[in-house]
Order: structure tokens, then C-alpha cells, then sequence
């Protein structure tokens, strides 16, 4: 079997994550890949390998010496971000289509590296108040938080029609189906 990539990427707070853990969920033929990063654990429960594989900005920046990422970015001073080509390998060599769920940055760039064996799908909020109201009702952001996410947020839905697919998640349950239709059609091509 040819694996094939599946990048979900959309503004915080869109609900590309429930979608992506939906998937994954209801294929056993999808495999997660999970990102590198330069970022320390935020809990005690998150573990190397499990929820991003941890690295040092020394060890990210030799990765990227060794040409080792089929993406990355420095969001940060020393804070990378990044996909792992070996990552990709790993899901492939269990027989699994790789799901991403990145930001529109990482998205894009990944599209572009694997071109018609990827399929990148840009969720889209209904609105910005909807998407406010979403990431007020989580209740875990600063207001200062908060404002910055919603900047962050314009400034990536200027990015939609780079993708192949917008998916528009104003219902959650209709954004759920419409997900699982155009992935197992891309995956059946």
C-alpha cells in the first residue's frame, strides 16, 4: 500500500483536534504523527513520544542540519515546532495513512513536500464571534490570551483557499460526516 497524508490545520479553537481524534477513533487505517518540539512538558501525564517526541533547541537545530523534518518552523526564539520525516515513515511502515493535526504554516509546507500524496483540509469557523465564543467557553485563555488567538486567527483564514478542502464546522456532527467522506474518498483514489 502507497501511503497517503492527511493535514488538518485551522485558526485555534475550530475544532480540528475533535475532528482529528474522531478519525482516528473510527480508522484503524490512520496513524497519528506526532510533533517534535523545543517546548517543555506542560503536565506531568505528557510523555515523550506519546504526545510530542521533546527536544532540545540544540538537537531541533542539528535535525535541521540532517535534513530530518518534512516541515518545522521557529514559532519562537528557540521554540521549533516540527515534523519528523521519520515520523511519517514509522505510520507508512505500519501500513497507515498519516493524520496531522498542524497549524496552517506547517500545513502548507507539508503539502508542498508531498504534493498529490497529501491532501491538506482547512477547517473553518463559521465566524470569528463563534470562534470567541469557543474559546471563551473553554475557559482555559487569558484575555490577553484570548486576543492574541483571535489575531492569530484572521490572519490564518487568509490562508483557507491554499488548501485542497475547506471544511466549514458549524455543526460539529455535520463536519464529522463531511470529514469522514472526504478522507475515505481520498484514501479510496
Amino acid at each position: 500500500m502507497e501511503g497517503k497524508l492527511i493535514i488538518f490545520s485551522a485558526p485555534s479553537g475550530s475544532g480540528k483536534t475533535t475532528i482529528v481524534q474522531h478519525l482516528l477513533a473510527t480508522n484503524q487505517n490512520l496513524g497519528f504523527s506526532i510533533s517534535a518540539c523545543t517546548r517543555k512538558k506542560r503536565a506531568v501525564e505528557e510523555e515523550n513520544g506519546k504526545d510530542y517526541y521533546f527536544l532540545t533547541p540544540e538537537e531541533f537545530r542539528n535535525k535541521i542540519k540532517e535534513n530530518a523534518f518534512a516541515e518545522w518552523e521557529e514559532v519562537y526564539e528557540d521554540a521549533f515546532y516540527g515534523t519528523l520525516k521519520a515520523e511519517i515513515e514509522r505510520i507508512w511502515a505500519q501500513g497507515k495513512h498519516v493524520i496531522f493535526d498542524v497549524d496552517v504554516k506547517g500545513g502548507m509546507k507539508l503539502k508542498e513536500a508531498y504534493g498529490d500524496k497529501a491532501l491538506s483540509i482547512f477547517v473553518k469557523i463559521p465566524s470569528m464571534e463563534i470562534l470567541e465564543q469557543r474559546l471563551r467557553y473553554r475557559n482555559t485563555e487569558s484575555e490577553e490570551n484570548i486576543q492574541k488567538r483571535l489575531s492569530k486567527a484572521r490572519f490564518e483564514m487568509g490562508y483557507q483557499t491554499k488548501f485542497d478542502v475547506i471544511l466549514v464546522n458549524e455543526v460539529l456532527q455535520d463536519a464529522l460526516v463531511e470529514a469522514q467522506k472526504i478522507v475515505s474518498d481520498f484514501i479510496l483514489q
